[in-house]
C-alpha cells in the first residue's frame, strides 16, 4: 500500500467509513451506511474508490507466530547511494512484509516474516546484502509480538 501520491482530502463521511473499518473489517455496508447517512451502494462506491486509490486495503492482520512463521525480525540497512532505488529493490522480496526509508541510524527498515533461523540467515545473505548499495544489516529479532493495531483514525 507503499504510495508517496498526495491524495484528495478526505471528507468526513470517507473518514467515517475508514475509522468504522478500522474497528471492524468486516462490518457491513449497511450498517456503515446508517452511521454515515448512506445507501449501502453508496458505502461500496466509496470503499472502493479508497482502496482503489491506495488510501486503504481491507485485509485479515494475523501474528505470523502463531501461523507457522515463529520467527519474525526487523532489519536495519545502511545503504549508500540512492535509498529509494534500494528500497525498491527489498520491497519485491515476498518475505519481506514493510519496507518503510528512514532518516536516523539506518536508511531503511524492513520486517520480514520466516519460518526459522535458517529461513531468515538465507533472506540476509542470499536476498538483501547482494543487493547494489547495501552497505550493512542489523537485526533485530522479535521475541513477542506485544502489540499490533491499525487503529489510529483519520485526520
Amino acid at each position: 500500500m507503499a504510495s508517496s501520491k498526495k491524495h484528495p482530502p478526505l471528507d468526513d463521511v470517507a473518514k467515517t467509513i475508514i475509522e468504522l473499518l478500522q474497528e471492524d473489517g468486516r462490518r457491513s455496508y449497511s450498517d456503515i451506511g446508517r452511521e454515515v447517512g448512506l445507501s449501502e451502494a453508496a458505502v461500496r462506491q466509496r470503499v472502493q474508490r479508497l482502496t482503489e486509490s491506495g488510501v486503504m486495503q481491507i485485509v485479515a492482520v494475523t501474528d505470523p507466530m502463531q501461523l507457522g512463521f515463529p520467527r519474525q525480525a526487523m532489519i536495519g540497512i545502511r545503504v549508500s547511494g540512492d535509498t529509494r532505488i534500494v528500497a525498491e529493490a527489498i520491497a519485491e522480496i515476498p518475505a519481506i512484509d514493510y519496507v518503510v526509508i528512514t532518516v536516523g541510524s539506518f536508511d531503511i527498515l524492513a520486517e520480514v516474516v520466516c519460518e526459522d533461523d535458517e529461513d531468515l540467515l538465507a533472506m540476509i545473505n542470499d536476498h538483501i546484502r547482494p543487493i547494489d548499495g547495501v552497505l550493512s544489516t542489523e537485526t533485530f529479532i522479535y521475541a513477542k509480538l506485544q502489540k499490533q493495531l491499525y487503529n489510529w483514525g483519520t485526520r
